[in-house]
């Protein structure tokens, strides 16, 4: 089903059982697979591929427990050009994925995230919100990015990492801060990083890490907790 506000461009593949809401704009040279549901104010650039059972520009929802309430009144998902999503993505409102995005199978991205140019969202990653992510970015399967994070140009993230930005564990008289990685870090596979530390240009944090205090620039870290092992 596709509403009739629906602007489609050039050369665009609609697969089977596919729903397209009021106001969405698509551009040329778009494949879109079976199942997909595309919902309302949505913006899709040219050549962008979108796969099958994908969800794009849901809203948020919550229920009393929920700390922090999300927005109403969010903007509209904006995917550029030459983005690609594979099946099963359930991508929400305000979020923006500059050109040459490539996410994942399974991958789940909230509201407020911005996802810089030619990075790459591995399968079954999880976004949360009020996050960025810069520019040739890698985040391998299956790791967990918090909400309030901040993820510099070419960092590289291995699989399984896990991340926090509650440092009392829901009592709610902390500020909210994810992990800062800086420029061009790198964190190995199934390492921990707490609230609010911060990666420094550069660095290496070593699988299976847990990382409790920040990371000067261009230091290696190993082990729970994590300690230098190389001078500055």
């Amino acid at each position: 089903m596709i509403h009739p506000s629906v602007q489609i461009g050039k050369n665009v593949e609609i697969g089977k059982y596919t729903i397209i809401e009021d106001n969405v704009i698509i551009g040329d040279n778009v494949s879109i697979g079976h199942h997909t549901v595309i919902k309302k104010d949505t913006i899709i650039g040219n050549n962008v591929f979108i796969g099958n059972s994908v969800t794009l520009g849901k809203s948020p929802s919550s229920n009393k427990k929920m700390a922090r309430k999300p927005r109403l009144d969010l903007p509209p998902l904006i995917i550029k050009d030459d983005v690609k999503i594979a099946d099963q993505c359930v991508i929400y409102q305000d979020v923006l994925l500059m050109e040459g995005v490539f996410i994942g199978d399974a991958a789940s991205i909230r509201e407020n995230v911005e996802i810089g140019k030619d990075t790459i969202i591995g399968r079954n990653v999880m976004i949360e919100n009020n996050t960025h992510i810069g520019e040739k970015v890698t985040i391998q399967t299956n790791s967990y990015i918090t909400a309030d994070m901040i993820i510099e140009d070419l960092v590289f993230i291995g699989p399984c990492f896990s991340s926090s930005n509650d440092k009392y564990m829901g009592k709610g008289n902390y500020p909210y801060q994810g992990p800062i990685l800086n420029k061009g870090c790198k964190i190995g596979s199934n390492a921990t990083l707490l609230p609010g530390v911060v990666v420094g240009t550069d660095a290496v944090v070593g699988a299976g890490s847990v990382v409790t205090k920040d990371v000067g620039d261009g230091v290696t870290v190993v082990g729970n907790p994590a300690k230098k092992i190389n001078k500055q």
